[in-house]
C-alpha cells in the first residue's frame, strides 16, 4: 500500500499563520493536521466561552480555510484534521462551514468530534464516585471549595477514524491527544486493527514528532543558529504500512531535519520513554531506531506498542483568584537601585492603603532575573525593566496595584518610561489540575454532514 503523508502546520494557537499555506504547496501532502491546544489554551478558550457561549474555539482556523480551500478542492485525498474545536467544537464547525460554503465547498463532508467535555456531567460523575484524583498525588479535587471552568478528557483516534470512514474531508475535534491527530488518519488509511499495537506505536511516534510543528525542523533547538528559521519548513511524516516512517520537510524550505532535531523532539515532554502513554497505545520509544538516510530525511522504525491505559487523562481548570502585572523601563546610571526603590514604594503604598495582596512579586529583567540564581552581581546597568505582579483571592487588592503603578511617574525616582501604556489588566486566574477518568465514563461522539448542513441551527 502507498505511504500516507501527514504534515503538521501548527504546534500551538499562535504559531506562524503562513505555515499551513506553505505546507499544502508540497504535492506529497495528503493529510494536514493543525494542533492548537495546550492546557493554557484550554483555559483561555474556557474564559472566552464564559463571556460568549458561542465562542471557545480557535478562531484562527475558520479564518484560514479560504486560503486552504483550493487545496481541499484539488484532490479527494486531501484532508484536514484539527483540534481547533477547543471547548466548543460545534460552534467551530458552524464557523468553518460558513467559510467552506463561501468558497464553493458547501457539500464538502465535515466531521465533528465531541464528548471530551466533562463539565455538563460533573455532578453525575461525582455522585457516581469520581473525585478527580490528582494525576501525581492521587489527592481528590476539592469540588466544594473550587469552581471548575473546564474539564476535558484527552480522547483517542477512534472518533477521527469514524469520521474519515464516513468520508469526512475536514475533521474538527475538541480535546484529543496530540498524537491522535496523526494516528487516526494512519489507522484509517492502512486499515489497521484497533489492537495492532506495534503499528499504532509507529503512527504515535510520527504524531508525537510532528505535533509541535517546526520544533522538529530546527525550531526550539539547541542547534538553532545553524539553520535558517525565517522560512522554516514545517514537518512531513511519510508513514508506511509496516509502522515505519520517514520525517522530512518541503524542499528548499529553511530549518533542518536530522538526527539531532528528531532525537530532541522524540524525547520532548516524555516522562518514561519505555512507557509513553496515549489513549491509543502505550509506546516504547527505547526500541526506536533513528537513521539519517539523506539530507533532511530521517527514518524511524522499531517502535513497540502495548495496550493503552484504562483511563483518559483529563485537563481540569478552576477559578483561583485574580492577577495583574505591569512593566516599567527604568534608566539612568543607578537604574538597578531605582528599580528596587520603585518596587519598595509600591509595596509600602499598598500596605498604607490596607490593600496588600496575598502575593506581591517583582523582578528586574536585564539583571538575570529570568534565570534564577544567575542575577548579575553588578549594579552598573543603565537600563532594566521592572516587572511587578500581584495575585489575590479578591479582585480589589489586585486592582490596587494596577492603579498604583502610574503614580510613580511623578512621585517616584526620575528615569521611568512605559507609564503611558494602558493600566495593567486584571485577569482571573485559572489554575490547572491534571487528573484522570476511567474510559468507561467517557463517551466520544461524532457526526459527519455536508458543510452547509452545519450552518443549520
Amino acid at each position: 500500500m502507498n505511504p500516507l503523508v501527514v504534515g503538521n502546520a501548527a504546534g500551538f494557537w499562535g504559531d506562524w499563520s503562513l505555515a499551513p499555506e506553505l505546507l499544502v504547496a508540497d504535492s506529497r501532502l495528503q493529510v494536514l493536521t493543525l494542533e492548537y491546544l495546550a492546557e493554557l489554551t484550554m483555559s483561555i478558550l474556557a474564559r472566552q466561552r464564559q463571556k460568549d457561549p458561542q465562542r471557545g474555539y480557535v478562531s484562527d482556523f475558520p479564518q484560514l480555510l479560504p486560503r486552504l480551500a483550493p487545496w481541499l478542492a484539488g484532490l479527494d485525498q486531501h484532508r484536514i484534521v484539527t483540534n481547533a474545536g477547543g471547548v466548543n467544537p460545534q460552534s467551530c464547525a458552524r464557523a468553518a462551514a460558513g467559510e467552506l460554503a463561501a468558497a464553493g465547498l458547501e457539500e464538502l463532508p465535515l466531521g465533528v468530534v465531541w464528548g471530551d467535555n466533562l463539565l455538563p456531567q460533573l455532578d453525575s460523575l461525582r455522585s457516581g464516585g469520581w473525585d478527580a484524583p490528582h494525576f501525581d498525588t492521587g489527592e481528590p479535587f476539592p469540588f466544594d471549595q473550587r469552581t471548575v471552568v473546564c474539564a476535558n478528557a484527552y480522547l483517542g483516534c477512534e472518533p477521527i477514524v469514524a469520521c474519515l470512514n464516513q468520508h469526512a474531508r475536514v475533521v474538527i475535534t475538541g480535546r484529543v491527544a496530540d498524537a491522535s491527530l496523526t494516528v487516526g488518519p494512519a489507522r484509517w488509511h492502512f486499515g489497521w486493527a484497533e489492537d495492532a499495537w506495534d503499528l499504532l506505536a509507529g503512527a504515535a511516534v510520527a504524531g508525537h514528532l510532528i505535533e509541535c510543528g517546526a520544533q522538529l525542523t530546527g525550531g526550539y533547538s539547541q542547534f538553532w543558529s545553524q539553520t535558517d528559521l525565517a522560512e522554516v519548513g514545517y514537518p512531513l511524516a511519510e508513514l508506511s504500512a509496516d509502522g515505519s516512517l520517514v520525517v522530512t520537510k518541503p524542499p528548499g524550505s529553511g530549518g533542518v531535519v536530522n538526527r539531532h532535531t528528531v532525537s530532541e523532539q522524540l524525547l520532548y515532554e516524555v516522562g518514561d520513554p519505555a512507557r509513553y502513554h496515549t489513549p491509543d497505545v502505550t509506546v516504547d520509544f527505547t526500541a526506536v531506531e533513528i537513521e539519517e538516510i539523506a539530507a533532511d530525511r530521517v527514518r524511524l522504525r522499531g517502535a513497540r506498542g502495548t495496550p493503552p491505559p484504562d483511563h483518559y487523562k483529563v485537563s481540569l481548570a478552576y477559578e483561583d483568584g485574580w492577577f495583574t502585572s505591569s512593566y516599567l523601563v527604568v534608566y539612568g546610571r543607578d537604574a538597578v537601585a531605582k528599580a528596587h526603590a520603585c518596587a519598595k514604594i509600591l509595596r509600602r503604598r499598598l500596605e498604607l492603603a490596607g490593600e496588600m495582596p496575598q502575593h506581591f512579586h517583582y523582578e528586574l529583567l536585564g539583571t538575570g532575573a529570568a534565570v534564577p540564581g544567575r542575577e548579575s552581581p553588578g549594579t552598573d546597568q543603565h537600563e532594566v525593566v521592572l516587572r511587578v505582579a500581584a495575585r489575590d483571592a479578591t479582585r480589589r487588592s489586585v486592582e490596587a496595584l494596577a492603579r498604583l503603578v502610574p503614580s510613580l511617574v511623578t512621585s517616584g525616582p526620575a528615569g521611568l518610561a512605559g507609564y503611558t501604556e494602558a493600566r495593567g489588566q486584571v485577569r482571573p486566574v485559572f489554575s490547572y489540575w491534571p487528573t484522570r477518568i476511567p474510559r468507561a465514563l467517557v463517551q466520544p461522539r461524532w457526526q459527519v454532514r455536508p458543510a452547509a448542513a452545519w450552518l443549520e441551527r
